[in-house]
């Protein structure tokens, strides 16, 4: 990954006209492991009060995940509060627990490790807002006004897009804050989310063979196990123990995004004011119509 230093006390400031309008109680901001929500956190520390960091577990994430944590609570100055769903131990026990992998509905992991956690932990206190580590680039500033438009009710607050921050400067902003990136973005991933995500891709799923051949084995024995596949193509399922070492692109985007939206919808569908936001014509708050 190419890293841009920059300051988090330097980052570009958003139009006067494009400040959100805050509701009393607590600001949630989800930690999730990747450079983009570490800076969004420290972010939202700096600018609002009464500020909750939450990182979910999943038991999937690469172990060096927890030094990465320990790192960012010490910039921080505070704890990140650490929530799971303690029915399973990962994501292949999920699979192989509802024998479920991936589909039209989504991916059963990220409903069982990281939505119902969400939802069950928003019961238990007010929140205010949600904050979210969105870049600033089309397809994250996309799924942003989708998030507005389609969970409106969780007040969502996008820092580096007000900042207009891509992640490039955010690996910058930590690294300048002394900071070890996370293994996986040294490896080439471009996020530090499961290792062995069901939504990857055939070159996606070669990389992990390499780098991580006890989870490539692993989910491949799941699959068998529950006749269920992370690949498929027109002619139906793609066993991982089928897959030719050499389908697929690796080089191309390797992992992707998982979030606790990850199924928004029509987030592959440009917004046409994506560009206006880009442009500096309106705020991401003024789209969403949440804006003073």
């Amino acid at each position: 990954m190419i890293v841009e230093s920059t300051n988090v006390e330097n980052t570009h400031q958003s139009p006067a006209f494009a400040k959100p309008l805050l509701q009393a109680g607590v600001v949630i901001s989800w930690w999730s492991g990747g450079i983009t929500s570490a800076v969004a956190c420290r972010l939202a520390l700096e600018k609002y009060d009464n500020v909750k960091l939450v990182y979910i577990e999943t038991g999937s994430h690469h172990e060096d995940t927890l030094r990465f944590k320990k790192d960012c609570e010490k910039w921080y100055g505070c704890e990140i509060e650490t929530i799971q769903n303690k029915k399973y131990d990962n994501v292949i026990d999920v699979v192989l627990s509802t024998r479920y992998v991936n589909g039209a509905g989504g991916a059963r992991c990220t409903k069982e490790l990281k939505k119902e956690v969400r939802f069950k932990y928003e019961k238990t206190i007010k929140i205010a807002h949600q904050i979210w580590g969105y870049e600033f680039e089309p397809k994250e500033v996309n799924r942003a006004i989708r998030t507005q438009e389609q969970y409106p009710d969780t007040n969502p607050l996008f820092p580096l897009i007000e900042n207009k921050l891509t992640k490039k400067e955010c690996a910058g902003i930590v690294t300048g804050a002394g900071i070890e990136l996370p293994i996986m973005y040294k490896l080439g991933y471009n996020n530090n989310n499961c290792i062995g995500c069901v939504k990857g891709g055939a070159g996606y799923w070669n990389k992990i063979r390499v780098d991580f051949p006890k989870v490539f084995e692993a989910m491949a024995q799941a699959e068998r196990e529950v006749n269920a596949t992370c690949l498929k193509n027109e002619n139906g399922k793609i066993f991982l123990d089928e897959l030719k070492p050499n389908a697929g692109n690796p080089t191309e985007i390797v992992l992707p995004e998982c979030c606790l939206f990850c199924q928004v919808e029509f987030a592959h569908i440009m917004d046409k004011r994506v560009n206006q936001i880009i442009n500096g014509e309106v705020s991401i708050y003024e789209v969403g119509n949440t804006c003073l």
